[in-house]
């Protein structure tokens, strides 16, 4: 697999991330085991996570697996920590949260250190300079190697960003990703987010890059298969906005091209947005390793620069002013 710098820095990580949403929820011990080890033999490294998946669990057989199956030498393990599991309070990025968040994540995971460390969200109660000050914290402490951010609008990855940058010979720590969801289907950070990250030396990260399952075509035609997440009672209201009729349509292009081309949907969807520019690797959620196999495939196929215009043709979101860029309006 091929690897590329994360942003405007060192890091090189493979092109195509492994997510772990589901680990120690849906996805179970064996299962997680057969992804990593699939991911880490076709030339993968970069894991992501978070300290609220399965409220933990998911950190802790991400580091169980790292200590039996993957050196941890030869991963690049990405976490977030932010969330909180309180219904008047969302977001946490206080710095005594966040740190004492990391020391945690760190237990489970197993490790002296995490390779880039995100905010999860922005939080409106917290400065954002005593945000950013943690992760100053946590680099200068080895307690990880890069940061990044999660889920921030135009406006405060550019704040944030650029506070990082002006005080970077003073101990603050650029930042080296933003992590937001982008695909075919959610075009949104194209007209604020991706410019600023691009002008800032910011790598994207897109997390649900075939929007939520839907551009694997599984949904076509109206139909919800019962081992989809579409048909889970937990999952149903998270696909529920990709099934509506524009979705549709740019659903059915999709497989119109991946016929002409003799591949899948999926590859097609996946290899349009790793492509796009700014984006460094799309974090992929798989059931199991099989449907990992089939997204990791992609990585032979370069689209043909028609079939590529086309779908972003089909797919284009409607900009308007003040949006980046408005003078072709």
């Amino acid at each position: 697999m091929e690897h590329r710098h994360l942003g405007r820095t060192g890091l090189r990580v493979s092109r195509l991330g492994l997510g772990t949403l589901t680990w120690g929820r849906d996805t179970g011990e064996r299962d997680a085991a057969d992804q990593l080890k699939a991911f880490w033999e076709a030339g993968g490294t970069l894991v992501d996570t978070a300290d609220v998946y399965a409220d933990g669990g998911a950190e802790y057989l991400l580091g169980r697996l790292t200590e039996e199956l993957v050196p941890r030498s030869e991963l690049v393990i990405a976490t977030k920590a932010g969330s909180v599991p309180d219904p008047d309070r969302r977001f946490d990025t206080s710095r005594g949260y966040l740190l004492a968040a990391l020391d945690a994540s760190l237990q489970r995971l197993g490790t002296d250190y995490v390779d880039l460390w995100q905010v999860h969200a922005y939080d409106q109660r917290t400065p954002l300079e005593e945000t950013l000050n943690a992760l100053d914290i946590a680099v200068s402490s080895g307690r990880a190697r890069y940061v990044g951010v999660s889920n921030f609008s135009g406006w405060q990855l550019a704040k944030a960003a650029a506070w990082q940058l002006s005080g970077s010979g003073s101990g603050r720590t650029p930042l080296a990703s933003t992590q937001m969801e982008y695909s075919l289907l959610q075009r949104g950070v194209e007209r604020e987010v991706l410019p600023a990250a691009i002008d800032l030396g910011v790598g994207l990260l897109p997390s649900s890059p075939l929007g939520r399952g839907v551009l694997t075509g599984k949904y076509r035609g109206g139909a919800t298969p019962a081992d989809s997440r579409g048909g889970s009672a937990d999952m149903s209201a998270f696909v529920a906005p990709y099934l509506d009729e524009t979705a549709g349509l740019i659903v059915d292009a999709l497989a119109i091209a991946a016929d002409g081309l003799a591949v899948s949907p999926l590859q097609v969807a996946l290899a349009w947005v790793r492509d796009r520019p700014g984006v460094t690797a799309p974090i992929l959620g798989a059931r199991n390793a099989a449907q990992l196999a089939a997204a990791l495939s992609v990585e032979g196929l370069t689209l043909p620069e028609e079939i590529y215009l086309a779908l972003d043709d089909v797919s284009a979101p409607l900009h308007r002013y003040p949006d980046h860029d408005w003078t072709t309006l």
